[in-house]
């Protein structure tokens, strides 16, 4: 079983550092990888939020599909607001703590988003919409988790613009 989870582990950081890290190394300075995620992270609560409108609507959500939906959508909040009070750990030209911190939740979230994959292409046609914005949801959710645990920057070294420019006395120096 260790040579399983190990396998799984090498595929999460082969993932995070081929593919996730190289694209937040040349995001613009402005925009860190981190919060890069947040903000997918903050996207993915909108489209479930979103899909639970649509279900509601549709008339497909009996009162136990609301109340799981909604406990998922808190939960979703909750995952958020932690990782925004952490995200004070990630620090230009250090170890990002967020990186081990989420090294379990990478993977599972990774076959929760094939699952529902599965789920949506499996799945019945009138529930295509719903199931679309789930999937859309996860998609989001795991590629903003890989953003957040990338590795920060160093800081840039600025040069200084205005560089003093000496010129020699003109006609030398008068008694």
């Amino acid at each position: 079983m260790s040579s399983f989870v190990e396998r799984v582990n090498q595929a999460d950081l082969w993932l995070l550092d081929t593919v996730f890290q190289p694209v937040a190394d040349r995001l613009p300075e402005r925009m860190p990888a981190a919060e890069l995620g947040m903000s997918l992270q903050l996207g993915s609560i909108l489209f479930y939020v979103a899909a639970i409108v649509i279900l509601s609507v549709a008339g497909y959500a009996s009162l136990g599909n609301s109340v799981f939906n909604i406990l998922n959508l808190l939960l979703l909040i909750a995952f958020y607001m932690g990782i925004m009070r952490m995200r004070q750990l990630v620090r230009p030209g250090q170890a990002n703590p967020l990186r081990s911190l989420l090294f379990g939740m990478r993977p599972v979230n990774v076959v929760f988003l094939g699952v529902s994959l599965w789920g949506g292409i499996a799945g019945p046609g009138s529930m295509m919409l719903i199931d679309l914005f789930l999937t859309i949801s996860n998609l989001i959710f795991v590629i903003g988790l890989y953003f957040v645990s990338c590795q920060p920057r160093p800081p840039v070294r600025r040069r200084s613009r205005s560089q003093a420019h000496l010129t020699p006395i003109m006609g030398g120096v008068r008694d």
